[in-house]
């Protein structure tokens, strides 16, 4: 099964996001957004940002 984005409202009245693989496990989670619209942009936006990305190691910043 295919991953998803799910989109809610969190307790805050604000619009999250998250991303689910297809076993139901949350791999990605966005900001707060004030609206529905930008909550649904941002998952746009993900998608397009992650096509193609490649993989890059960089050294941990304490």
């Amino acid at each position: 099964m295919a991953g998803k984005f799910e989109v809610y409202e969190d307790k805050s009245g604000r619009f999250r996001f998250r991303l689910k693989a297809g076993n139901g496990e949350v791999v990605a989670s966005g900001q707060p957004y004030a609206t529905l619209k930008g909550a649904k942009d941002g998952c746009a936006a993900v998608q397009r940002a992650a096509e193609g990305a490649s993989i890059v190691e960089v050294e941990s910043v304490d």
